[in-house]
């Protein structure tokens, strides 16, 4: 067999077979599949995987989300701090890391590869903070002539002053030729900067094309904005990812909500091209065709998962369209050059806001099939029975709410139910297609969380800045809502250069905040350190919009289990020739109710599944329980399961080496915020 040799920064040569088989893309390809053809592991021998081999990257506590790629029989990765390491794919030995010297500890989903035809010029594009790295895929050290010094400064060329953008890539971009398109994690408060596309050239760092997501006038759905609203709008940005139609051309983006995205009196319209899958040409970033999934958002209900490239039947016909899910558990299918529906859509009625100021839109566009893949309307009779009192209990907690499901503007007066919750429905890991069967994976959240909107006042400066900036996650009473905000009421241990580094340069799913002043920044950290903070706010005390968001309440019993009935997480397999379903299980435990024999309930998952033509759907996601699991892709029962060092809330891959097929998941935890650690390893599972 043609053997080809791969240079590694040591100067040492990994042999590689011609027919050895790659994943060398986010989500497995250009498409964002997340399927792969290899079949050596299948439904007859799964059950004898065993751990291969380990790598710990021995960088501390982390959260990083990745998804590793592979390309010739290396696997690029990132660390909990965001160095990139390069690690022999069959035997998990490191062969060389890129430190920047700086850290990082936002979430950091993954890399990319490029390389020229001839695949002499071979490059990794790894992102640290603001900034983007072009790296020597055989070495890892910079390549001087990208930008400066071998990086750019993504915050650059927004219209903003650089200083007071926050701005990083969590989900990595996509290659298209010579071009690598970005969007970018922003925060969702103003300030913030606009969410624009960005082509770059791969070699020079040089920005070829950009896509205004918050119109310019003269442009396209500038009229959907205030007039000036393009000066101090913000977000509307792509934090989930893209996917590439190479044949045609064209790059698929979705976007989030726009700043400030609880309460929108400022950006009156229906805010094109927030919430939106924007089809682009990949050349030039000119328009082609968009859809708008979200008019106003006032629920912060963006499109949280990459999209997914796919091909289904119509009138005995193949038609290449795209997939994308939702938050409120919705699947979008679009023919992919013309954006036609090829799922039945209509438009609704929906209630007016009641908040002096606001204008929630009349209609929004909801689809009609696929039925939801997360529950919708939360009642009384879907409470959770888990104990007699836990079930009073919520009972009396839910008789407060109100819940009459989606697309319901939040009011001053009660707390209003988000179901499914703030985290889906999908999240950022995207789905499943196996072209073979029609059918879509996609794992689901099925949480209920609540909130309200509150009347801002006068006040201090050091309060006015924490319930402006901080309250919306860390609520009005710094009470936080745990596991995904944690409470700010006990500072102790900490110290003022800490919390001032945290808000200046983010921390998890915290972005940073650069737009608040070195003195307003000054006065809020010793507002946090101090005794009063312990006392919480008066809920009148702020100056900034009108009304805030109150924060996000995850609706939990006493406990600290969901309050609604199981189940709390979904593995779903949606045909897409058809629009129905070919089977939903519960996906994750908790342990120590699975102990009492509460098994099967399932739990909030993050982190998607890869499909194989072994005719298996491998997923981790789990926040408490630290598995990965395979399932039968044609029925959805359960084959074969491992305990991870941590909770991997990431998504697999699968590549061979030497002929051999592996699957590799990146544990790090995060999500379990319940005193369980935290860390970064790679771990891989092969046949004996």
């Amino acid at each position: 067999m043609k053997k080809r040799l791969v240079a590694l920064a040591a100067g040492a040569a990994l042999v590689c077979s011609a027919a050895d088989t790659n994943w060398p893309a986010y989500g497995g390809n250009q498409a964002g599949t997340r399927y792969s053809a290899l079949k050596q592991i299948n439904k007859g021998n799964v059950a004898k995987l065993k751990e291969a081999w380990r790598y710990d990257t021995a960088d501390g506590a982390g959260a990083s989300q990745t998804q590793p790629i592979v390309v010739d029989g290396v696997l690029y990765g990132v660390t909990p701090k965001h160095k990139t390491v390069a690690v022999d794919a069959a035997t998990g030995k490191r062969l060389w890391q890129f430190d920047s010297g700086m850290e990082g500890n936002s979430p950091n989903r993954g890399l990319v590869y490029w390389s020229d035809a001839q695949g002499k010029n071979r490059r990794i594009f790894a992102n640290i903070r603001s900034y983007l790295y072009a790296l020597d895929a055989a070495t890892g050290k910079p390549i001087p002539e990208f930008g400066t010094g071998g990086r750019i400064d993504l915050r650059e060329g927004l219209g903003r002053a650089a200083e007071g953008v926050s701005l990083v890539l969590t989900t990595p971009g996509v290659i298209y030729k010579d071009l690598l398109i970005v969007g970018g994690r922003m925060p969702e408060a103003l300030p913030a900067a606009p969410g624009d596309i960005r082509a770059i050239d791969v070699r020079t760092g040089k920005v070829r094309w950009q896509f205004h997501t918050i119109p310019h006038p003269g442009e396209f759905g500038a009229d959907t904005w205030p007039k000036d609203g393009w000066t101090y709008s913000g977000s509307a940005n792509n934090w989930a990812g893209m996917a590439v139609d190479a044949k045609r051309g064209i790059v698929f983006v979705p976007t989030g909500s726009s700043a400030t995205d609880f309460y929108g009196a400022d950006r009156l319209g229906d805010n094109l091209f927030a919430n939106s899958l924007i089809a682009l040409k990949a050349e030039t970033g000119e328009r082609i065709w968009h859809f708008q999934a979200v008019k106003h958002d006032i629920w912060d209900r963006d499109f949280p998962s990459p999209p997914t490239l796919v091909t289904v039947k119509r009138d005995g016909k193949s038609v290449d369209a795209v997939a994308q899910t939702s938050k409120q558990g919705w699947l979008y299918l679009f023919d992919r050059e013309k954006g036609t529906p090829l799922f039945p859509m209509e438009a609704k009625a929906f209630p007016a806001s009641d908040v002096p100021g606001e204008k929630a839109a009349a209609t929004q566009m909801v689809p009609t099939k696929p039925v939801p893949f997360a529950r919708q309307v939360l009642t009384a009779d879907m409470l959770t029975k888990r104990t007699p009192e836990v079930a009073e209990w919520a009972k009396q907690r839910f008789a407060g709410f109100r819940s009459n499901g989606q697309f319901v503007p939040f009011t001053t007066t009660q707390e209003t139910v988000i179901f499914p919750g703030f985290d889906g429905g999908a999240e950022y890991g995207g789905s499943a297609f196996d072209a073979e069967t029609g059918l879509l994976y996609v794992n689901a959240n099925d949480v209920a969380w609540t909130s309200s909107l509150a009347l801002n006042g006068a006040a201090s400066s050091a309060k006015s800045t924490y319930l402006t900036q901080c309250a919306v996650c860390h609520g009005d009473q710094l009470q936080g809502s745990q596991p995904q905000f944690p409470a700010l009421r006990d500072m102790t241990g900490r110290t003022a250069a800490q919390l001032t580094a945290i808000i200046r340069e983010g921390s998890g799913r915290m972005p940073s905040f650069p737009g608040i002043s070195a003195k307003d920044l000054e006065g809020l950290v010793q507002f946090l350190l101090s005794g009063e903070s312990k006392e919480g706010l008066n809920a009148a005390e702020s100056t900034g919009p009108k009304y805030r968001f109150t924060g996000y309440h995850k609706f939990l019993d006493p406990e600290g289990y969901p309050a609604v009935a199981p189940p709390w997480g979904t593995l779903n397999a949606i045909n897409l020739n058809t629009g129905e379903y070919a089977w939903k299980v519960p996906l994750g435990e908790y342990p120590e109710l699975a102990a009492k024999g509460v098994k099967d309930t399932g739990t909030e998952n993050y982190g998607g599944p890869v499909v194989t033509a072994g005719g298996l759907v491998f997923i981790a996601a789990t926040n408490f329980d630290k598995k990965i699991r395979a399932f039968d892709k044609a029925n959805g029962k359960l084959l074969w399961e491992a305990t991870l060092p941590f909770s991997a809330n990431a998504t697999p891959i699968t590549y061979t080496v030497a002929g051999k097929q592996y699957v590799v998941i990146y544990a790090s935890g995060g999500k379990d915020k319940r005193g369980t650690p935290t860390g970064g390893v790679y771990v891989a599972f092969a046949l004996p």
